[in-house]
């Protein structure tokens, strides 16, 4: 019987705790969640005094009809920037074109602007 009373005020307790706290506990989830994304999306500004130079890469035939050539693409890797352009990439949907990334000056040095797909 004591078992009983037990299971009965956890009953109880979780009730209570559910109907007062669930819309908060659901406003705090939407608010982590949120977060999330928020701080996912941001990426640092990096800038660099000498704008590193490219070596174009020889061209090769297309392994599908529909790729679209890379050619000058940065990654900054290790404390600097890794030329990873050169290569060929499906679209990731019909009827977006790619949009070749470039370097900016400012007066805090250059920075590179990635390359990103576009509709038409």
């Amino acid at each position: 019987m004591k078992y009983a009373v037990l299971t009965s005020t956890f009953e109880k307790t979780f009730m209570k705790v559910s109907k007062s706290g669930l819309c908060r506990m659901g406003v705090i989830a939407v608010l982590t969640i949120a977060t999330c994304f928020t701080f996912s999306s941001v990426s640092a500004q990096v800038y660099v005094t000498v704008r590193p130079t490219y070596a174009p890469v020889v061209r090769p035939v297309p392994p599908r009809p529909n790729y679209v050539w890379i050619e000058e693409d940065w990654a900054y890797r290790g404390g600097h920037y890794v030329a990873v352009g050169g290569h060929w990439v499906a679209p990731p949907r019909p009827g977006v074109v790619w949009i070749p990334g470039r370097w900016v000056q400012s007066r805090r040095g250059w920075r590179w602007i990635p390359g990103h797909w576009r509709r038409r």
